[in-house]
């Protein structure tokens, strides 16, 4: 089945099902992507406006942190709550929240604001973003708090008739079941389909080509980004001329600007350049290179025909909480003695295989995967041996391990009328909805189609 070239890029290069894609457009409306996040006591941030009652143990006694439930529609998760700051007139860093949802979507989920009393954020006036109160608790939310997201999915101009379409998405979702789940693939989002260079600058930066790393973030045009864009960025490959592009990049690429900024005066100084970026975001271009190397170490096990859903001598497995988390700070690594047992832990839905995210502090798989994971790194100019921090690339690299499947829990097919899909379903933190779409509608290319 073929692969769009867009997905090889960020390293899945296969698919776990064998069905016919539906194909369809997903994004289309941000009404068509509705997100509501769940926490870790089974409180659900609802769309409606519904507010839960004593969600992590909220109540009407005042304390350091308010909890608020706030939905928002096309919105990114940081810019909106610097907004909710920025109302409130506060720091940014006293408003915090459990995850990131997706921007273009209507999305619920919980924030905490610090020192801030109920009457004053129920006032809260922004576009497109409702706060409301829930109570006060004593600690600030963060991603521990959260379970994960419920979905609600339409994909639009499906070309297929009902019948077909009900067959197939069965068919899909009986296949994901029978080996217990999705791919557990960071998705296309993690990367951007625009542009996926945030990887390639993430291994640039790892590797301390600090000019490569600042050309390709700066100057390496998209072929689906807006064209003023396209066109600032091949002007500034073809003539090198930071002062110029200082002065004409447009204001939306304000990241590039700060860094032209500095080059415009230091036109050597790459890493000076790097450090005007805020932290997060350095992290996120390492990370992006980790996020890739694992899809490939996955579509690798995919295609060599090992299992997700039972573990083989060399692999590392992990604990799972009675929620359905996985506990990827309690690892065993399988060997021939402990596999019979491993397996029947896996089996029990006690344990699931994981493999690296390759960092500073992660080693590789042992036996044929470890083999494979080599090979992988050798293929992509990547060291085996120690990894060797620079200035830049400490930022976020030390690695850990991602399970190999993500658990679908209450999939159900809501409609299929009129040329569109509409599905549900929840997914655990961290793992990502495009990948079941992409499952269903094996998009021919995924930046046009929502992805």
């Amino acid at each position: 089945m073929p692969i769009p070239e867009v997905d090889r890029i960020l390293g899945m290069h296969t698919y776990a099902t064998e069905t016919e894609g539906l194909g369809g457009v997903i994004k289309e409306s941000a009404d068509d992507f509705v997100v509501e996040e769940m926490l870790v006591d089974g409180s659900k941030a609802s769309v409606t406006g519904a507010v839960p009652s004593r969600a992590i143990g909220s109540s009407a006694q005042k304390q350091r942190f308010l909890l608020c439930l706030m939905i928002k529609r096309n919105w990114d998760t940081f810019i909106a709550t610097k907004n909710v700051a920025k109302a409130l007139g506060i720091d940014q860093g006293r408003v915090q929240f459990a995850g990131i949802k997706d921007a273009r979507a209507v999305t619920a989920q919980h924030i905490t604001i610090e020192n801030v009393p109920a009457e004053d954020a129920a006032k809260i006036d922004i576009k497109n973003v409702k706060v409301t109160p829930i109570g006060y608790i004593r600690e600030m939310l963060s991603l521990f708090y959260l379970l994960g997201n419920n979905f609600t999915i339409t994909a639009t101009k499906v070309d297929a008739p009902e019948s077909v379409v009900q067959e197939r998405v069965q068919q899909t979702i009986q296949e994901l079941n029978a080996i217990g789940g999705i791919p557990n693939y960071f998705g296309h989002q993690r990367f951007g389909t625009t542009r996926p260079v945030t990887h390639l600058v993430g291994r640039a930066l790892s590797q301390g080509r600090f000019e490569d790393a600042a050309m390709l973030f700066l100057a390496n045009p998209g072929p689906y980004e807006h064209p003023q864009s396209r066109q600032v960025r091949q002007q500034l490959q073809d003539a090198h001329d930071f002062k110029w592009a200082a002065e004409n990049y447009p204001s939306q690429l304000r990241f590039e600007r700060m860094m032209l900024m500095h080059l415009a005066e230091h036109p050597t100084d790459y890493v000076g350049a790097f450090r005007r970026l805020p932290e997060k975001l350095l992290a996120l271009f390492v990370q992006a290179h980790q996020s890739y190397l694992f899809n490939r170490f996955l579509s690798e096990r995919l295609k060599l025909g090992l299992p997700l859903n039972e573990a083989v001598v060399g692999d590392f497995v992990v604990g799972v909480e009675r929620s359905g988390l996985p506990l990827t700070t309690m690892e065993k690594a399988v060997t021939d003695a402990n596999l019979a047992q491993v397996n029947a832990s896996v089996k029990a839905g006690k344990m699931r295989v994981a493999l690296p995210i390759y960092g500073f502090r992660q080693r590789l798989s042992g036996g044929v995967m470890g083999e494979m994971e080599r090979e992988v790194l050798n293929s992509e100019s990547v060291n085996d041996g120690p990894v060797r921090l620079n200035e830049l690339s400490r930022v976020g690299g030390k690695g850990g391990l991602r399970t190999a499947l993500a658990p679908v829990k209450d999939f159900k097919l809501l409609s299929t009328a009129d040329a569109k899909l509409q599905v549900s379903f929840m997914l655990f933190r961290g793992c990502y909805a495009t990948i079941l779409l992409r499952e269903i509608i094996k998009p021919q290319n995924p930046a046009t189609s929502g992805f």
